[in-house]
């Protein structure tokens, strides 16, 4: 089983550039792209598929059709990306927008456009962390991707629980 991580955003470029930032995770995580929010529902069907799980989203706000927050929404709602850690990467949300993103699609971090290559790689780490103790996995398998401290905690804790 693979985590993966998926990048939601209408922007090619936006998107490219998103993908470049995290290639260091490319190794151990799978990196998945979507530009609307049914071209993301399919990545999560190939994720789930293929015995993988969708451990983070990555989602802009503004997308042709629907926002980013409405797709967390709905992501709540599915058994298979119920524990999944929500990031709202945008320059267009407002305050209410946010504040909506946090109360009904629960949104776990938000980060500004543009944002800075490493925040964006710290903001991933923790977040990974965050699922891989939800969801009760063994970090070990994970450990370069992962936050170092909280996962070695964890796998302490994991073992002890065999």
């Amino acid at each position: 089983m693979k985590l993966a991580i998926l990048i939601l955003e209408d922007e090619a470029e936006v998107r490219a550039a998103i993908s470049r930032d995290l290639l260091e995770f490319a190794d151990s995580l799978r990196i998945e792209p979507a530009e609307d929010v049914p071209d993301a529902w399919e990545v999560v069907d190939e994720i789930t598929t293929d015995g993988d799980v969708l451990a983070l989203a990555l989602c802009d706000h503004r997308l042709p059709g629907t926002t980013g927050i409405e797709f967390m929404g709905q992501m709540m709602q599915d058994e298979r990306t119920e524990l999944t850690r929500k990031v709202l990467v945008t320059g267009q949300a407002d305050l209410a927008d946010t504040i909506r993103a946090v109360n009904e699609a629960g949104l776990d971090q938000y980060l500004a456009k543009p944002w800075k290559p490493e925040e964006l790689v710290e903001v991933v780490r923790a977040m990974l962390t965050d699922y891989v103790e939800l969801a009760g996995i063994d970090p070990t398998p994970y450990l370069s991707a992962l936050d170092q401290q909280r996962a070695l905690e964890i796998a302490r804790n994991f073992s002890r629980a065999d």
